[in-house]
Parts: C-alpha cells; sequence; structure tokens
C-alpha cells in the first residue's frame, strides 16, 4: 500500500469584509459545523483589542487555544498584505500547538471593499458583505468583492426590515465577480449554511491535495485614514512583490475647527475604477 502523505501545513483560509458584515459570526458557524470532521484553528485580527477572539472563545466554538488574537495596531489591511509578519507567526504557532490542522481561518478587522490579504499568508479568501449595507453595495465591486475565491452576501433574512432585493443583490454580484461563486447566506436558513460549508470541505480538500494555487487579488485602491488625533493617513499600494519604500505611505496633518467632530475616511466606493 502506497505510504499516505500529510501536507506539510493547514489550508489557510482569510475572512475579509467591511465592519459589522458579519465575518466574525460567520467564523463562529464554520466552526459549529465543521469543527468536528475538520481539525480547525482561528487567528482573528483587531487593532487595539482581541475582542473578536474573546467572541469566539466565550461561544465555545473550538478549544479556547485554539483561537489566538493579533492586535494589528494599524489599519486592518496592513497585517493581512502589507507586512503579515504577525498573523504568518500567530498561525504558524498555532499549528505548532496544535497540529497537524487542515484548516486555520484567519479574519481581517473591519476594511474597506479594497482590503485583500496577501497570498503569502492565505491560500484563499472570503469576502464577506451584508444586505444591511446596502443592496447596492455589490455591484460597486472592487477587488475584494471581484477577486476573492468566494463572495458571501449574508444576513439575508434581514433584507426585508432594510428594503434589498436579495435576488438583486446576489445577481449584481454575480455580474461583478463575471460569474465567481457567490453565497447569499442566514444562519436561520439551513440551505446556505449547506451552500458554505460545503464550499469550505471542497476548497479544504482542493488545496489539502494540492489542487489549488492561490491568486493575488491585486493591489488595493488608494486610500486613506484619520487617527485619534486627526491625522490622516494615505495609502497608495503597488503590485504584490513590491518594496513598501516604492510605495510610500504619506502622513498629513489634519487640523480640526471642532476638536470633538471626527472627519470621515474616505469612503471605500470612492476609488478608482478596477
Amino acid at each position: 500500500m502506497a505510504e499516505t502523505t500529510v501536507p506539510a501545513r493547514a489550508f489557510r483560509l482569510g475572512v475579509a469584509g467591511p465592519v459589522g458584515t458579519g465575518k466574525t459570526s460567520l467564523i463562529a458557524l464554520l466552526c459549529r459545523e465543521l469543527a468536528d470532521e475538520i481539525e480547525m484553528g482561528v487567528v482573528t485580527n483587531d487593532i487595539y483589542t482581541d475582542e473578536d477572539a474573546q467572541i469566539l472563545r466565550a461561544a465555545g466554538v473550538l478549544e479556547i487555544d485554539r483561537i489566538r488574537a493579533v492586535e494589528t495596531g494599524a489599519c486592518p489591511h496592513t497585517a493581512i498584505r502589507d507586512d503579515v509578519t504577525p498573523n504568518l507567526i500567530a498561525v504558524e504557532d498555532l499549528e505548532r500547538d496544535h497540529g497537524p490542522l487542515d484548516l486555520v481561518l484567519v479574519e481581517s478587522g473591519g476594511d474597506n471593499l479594497t482590503a485583500t490579504f496577501s497570498p503569502a499568508l492565505v491560500d484563499a479568501q472570503i469576502f464577506v458583505l451584508d444586505v444591511a449595507g446596502g443592496g447596492d453595495v455589490a455591484r460597486k465591486g472592487g477587488p475584494g468583492i471581484a477577486r476573492a475565491d468566494l463572495l458571501v452576501v449574508n444576513k439575508t433574512d434581514l433584507a426585508p426590515y432594510v428594503d434589498v432585493d436579495v435576488e438583486r443583490m446576489l445577481s449584481d454580484a454575480s455580474a461583478a465577480r463575471d460569474g465567481g461563486p457567490v453565497i447569499g447566506l442566514s444562519r436561520h436558513d439551513p440551505a446556505s449554511v449547506d451552500a458554505l460549508t460545503d464550499w469550505v470541505r471542497r476548497m479544504t480538500a482542493l488545496v489539502r491535495g494540492g489542487g489549488h494555487t492561490p491568486v493575488d487579488p491585486g493591489p488595493m485602491a488608494p486610500h486613506s485614514h484619520a487617527d485619534e488625533d486627526g491625522h490622516v493617513t494615505v495609502h497608495s499600494h503597488g503590485t504584490a512583490g513590491h518594496d513598501d519604500a516604492d510605495h510610500p505611505h504619506e502622513r498629513m496633518s489634519h487640523t480640526h475647527a471642532h476638536p470633538h467632530e471626527r472627519h470621515p475616511h474616505a469612503l471605500a466606493h470612492e476609488r478608482p475604477a478596477v
């Protein structure tokens, strides 16, 4: 009998999307549905806290030590694309302590529609939207929507309460992805939960069997963020493999006329066409 070769490491699946779209609840759902059949671990990302990891630990979806947290201390995309070292260390430590694992889910902090994982960190990625964010979001596109391995339109059960046509939103999403896979998800809808878990099972088997090559979804569009002191950082990212020195992050001082009023950062939708 031929000797079975165990893959050197787990399938690393990134989960990204704007704030509030349900990334953490999606990961909790996957853990509840799949932990009995797939050896799993989770790495969460937050800017200043480990709250998402605490939520998952409190929910009891996995052994507490299989859920690790990275506090990025900067814009969420920084730790999933610009400098993935803290996340790579967290994933590798998780595999060392609990391996062999089949699947490690890496949750990005909430970011905009241009946020994508570096293929140096994950093998595939899910991008999450939700109906409460607006029925028009999917058709506005962006690297996350257009090029992630799977797009999930979450919280479809809320559509009647926010006046969103789910079928149209899913159709728009499919068009924005040139027919790439899209799942409309509600944790209260068993058929949609089955569609998501089946996709994860198939992708896990594909990656673990050596049948999938990570694809770089492309650079993020230029955008800006304001910090607590009112400073605005403008990011302009080059293509994968370029040195950060070639694409510096510019820091500008921004003076507020009213100290208690925050100026919003640039909208994710206000970006060059992809």
